[in-house]
């Protein structure tokens, strides 16, 4: 991705350093369940509060020989969320497997879309305020992608003194991750676009938008820069599940340089390294042609009207 500065630095929303004024650059990948009763690729039930590996069928726990099949229902929801956003809905878009290692991911990688995504750009516009003025500044804020991919399941490491625990509930959960551009510059910013991000998929439908819940949580990116000079590194504080909690992301205290992802700690202020997320290369996450499946959502005309048989999937093996 080609990153384009479309903010003019505002004297007001420069930090103030030993070494003169610095800008902060914030841009959210925020992931939002679908609305939906079955998982991406599954038929098992997406109902929170179950008890754990209730909602686990045998393609979510990657038993040899199963194959997933596209829940129809959350390519819809997609492309309404897209259609709310303003955003070029794709007539064709591709799964990739984007290959992870952990314990709560049994298949050893997750279905996701990298080049084709399912929505392309869009914008929201963001109402920050008020001032001490009591006057509200409108800003744009872009989209850049809307793609569909699989929620992993959850490690517990709290439940045994030695072992940790794992809940596949969610394993294979159909999640929405919007992309935004590093638009923002405040955390005010940040915290007025998720708030807008979540009215419009709760008036859509889409999403319930419960943080609480986990149904809706971001992926932080923060970098400094001089004012108006080159985009600085990011950094990356994982999976924050509140406003108020994505308002204080940005205090990279102790945090290197670099992009290893963190974690906000919920002991103290501030946030910790987590565990590395392998193939962050793109070239190494997601490979090989075979494991590609395309989807086509039929005519732009037929995707504002959300009507039935809208998708298709066109492919040999296990997407």
């Amino acid at each position: 991705m080609t990153l384009i500065d479309t903010r003019t630095p505002d004297a007001k929303r420069l930090i103030s350093g030993a070494t003169g004024d610095w800008e902060i650059i914030i841009g959210l990948e925020v992931h939002a369940q679908v609305t939906s009763q079955a998982k991406l690729f599954s038929g098992a039930s997406t109902a929170f509060g179950a008890p754990p590996n209730a909602n686990v069928s045998l393609v979510d726990a990657a038993m040899p020989g199963m194959l997933p099949v596209i829940n129809e229902e959350c390519v819809k929801q997609a492309i309404r969320t897209g259609l709310g956003l303003k955003a070029e809905i794709n007539h064709k878009s591709v799964f990739d497997r984007k290959n992870y290692f952990y314990p709560d991911l049994p298949q050893g990688y997750q279905i996701s879309q990298f080049k084709q995504p399912i929505v392309g750009e869009g914008k929201v516009i963001v109402s920050v305020g008020p001032d001490r003025q009591g006057e509200f500044e409108d800003i744009e804020v872009g989209i850049e992608r809307l793609h569909l991919e699989q929620d992993a399941g959850k490690s517990m490491h709290d439940q045994h003194a030695t072992m940790s625990y794992v809940d596949l509930n969610r394993s294979g959960v159909a999640l929405m991750e919007i992309v935004s551009k590093p638009d923002m510059r405040s955390a005010d910013e940040a915290k007025a676009y998720v708030t807008k991000l979540r009215t419009i998929v709760r008036y859509l439908g889409t999403c319930d938008g419960n943080m609480d819940e986990g149904s809706l949580r971001a992926d932080v990116n923060v970098s400094v820069r001089r004012p108006g000079g080159e985009f600085g590194t990011r950094c990356e504080i994982k999976n924050v599940n509140s406003i108020r909690f994505i308002g204080q992301a940005h205090r990279l205290r102790g945090a290197p340089p670099d992009r290893h992802p963190r974690g906000r700690r919920q002991d103290r202020p501030g946030n910790a390294a987590v565990r590395p997320q392998q193939g962050r290369d793109a070239l190494d996450a997601f490979q090989g042609r075979s494991a590609r499946l395309p989807l086509f959502p039929g005519s732009r005309s037929s995707a504002a009207g959300i009507r039935p048989g809208l998708c298709r999937c066109v492919g040999k093996g296990s997407a």
